[in-house]
């Protein structure tokens, strides 16, 4: 019973965190996608850079310029603060935002691909039939691009999951609160409990290979 429950905390976290890491990117990440595609205006460039460097970025930088922004004295951290009455480092949410920080450019990125591939003279027939621009993209690009956007949101989702680095420091390693099970993975190793660690990586493993699979099924159908 010991054991399940040290299994079942750090899985149902991640999950929790994930899942909702990757709503967010799915939504926001859509939308930056769909502006990069389809839009032409002065420091795009910059834009996707800007969107691009979480990717790229060592972990503990990312998680270095988190903890300035979610700290007391940051933008996010004390609007947070002002709004709840309380800090967000070292909570749940802290590592919410470090998950969707680093899924976000795979998202974007994915996503801009596949829009951008969409026939252009679809989008233009909609148009002459009297679609507004809204209209066209909620039913004709997205729906053409929608393998594009699924396989965004599983790469985003594994890597919600699978986030260690920036996590680790802003939301720490506090039992029952911000374990993940990629810090859970960390903290067994370190301890000497390869037992624990081994299985802990099995079932990351395994759960990461279902959801890939699963979703490639539902996409060739």
């Amino acid at each position: 019973m010991e054991t399940f429950q040290i299994i079942a905390t750090p899985l149902l976290l991640t999950l929790k965190i994930s899942f909702i890491a990757t709503l967010f990117v799915a939504v926001l990440g859509i939308l930056i996608a769909y502006i990069l595609a389809k839009r032409e205006f002065p420091g795009k460039w910059l834009a996707d850079v800007m969107v691009t460097m979480p990717m790229v970025l060592p972990p503990t930088v990312t998680g270095y310029i988190l903890v300035i922004l979610l700290g007391k004295n940051g933008f996010i951290g004390s609007t947070f603060n002002k709004i709840t009455g309380s800090g967000i480092l070292f909570t749940w949410q802290a590592a919410a935002i470090a998950a969707f920080v680093v899924s976000l450019p795979l998202m974007v990125k994915t996503t801009t691909s596949a829009i951008g591939a969409v026939d252009k003279s679809v989008e233009e027939a909609s148009r002459i039939l009297g679609r507004n621009e809204m209209e066209t993209a909620l039913f004709i690009t997205l729906p053409l691009a929608k393998k594009g956007i699924m396989a965004g949101c599983v790469l985003s989702f594994a890597r919600a999951v699978g986030e260690f680095g920036a996590t680790l420091m802003v939301a720490g390693n506090i039992p029952g609160k911000t374990n993940t099970m990629a810090i859970s993975i960390y903290s067994a190793y370190q301890s000497g409990n390869n037992e624990l660690a081994n299985l802990l990586v099995i079932i990351l493993v395994v759960m990461s290979f279902l959801t890939i699979a699963a979703t490639t099924r539902l996409a060739e159908r």
